[in-house]
């Protein structure tokens, strides 16, 4: 039976980390750290770990309707959508993910743009 790349990549811990990393970038980014003052990081990494377990095929479930509730009123551009996946395709590269399965996950993920661009 073929794994599910949560599986592959060794679950929550992995993707934990990925996730991590992604926001320290983030963080520094000029584009989208405007997005995350006052933010609860611990609370957020928790709730993407969840997503990204989700589209990796772990035992999470993140609705559209969720998605595009949480996002509606960041004001998040096309432009600052690109930065992020960006950022998070170079996150899952620097922990070993092999590339068909960046571009998998970072496929999922635009596969969303319309939920999380709102501006």
């Amino acid at each position: 039976m073929a794994k599910t790349l949560f599986e592959k990549y060794g679950g929550f811990p992995t993707f934990r980390k990925v996730v991590s990393a992604f926001y320290d970038q983030v963080l520094d980014s000029p584009v989208l750290q405007k997005h995350f003052t006052g933010v609860d990081m611990a609370r957020l990494i928790d709730h993407q770990t969840k997503f990204v377990t989700y589209v990796t095929g772990g035992p999470a479930n993140i609705s559209d309707d969720h998605l595009a509730r949480a996002h509606k009123m960041l004001k998040i551009t096309r432009p600052e959508f690109e930065e992020m996946a960006l950022i998070f395709e170079e996150a899952l590269e620097d922990h070993d993910i092999e590339p068909e399965d960046v571009k998998y996950v970072v496929g999922e993920i635009r596969k969303r743009s319309h939920l999380i661009v709102t501006e």
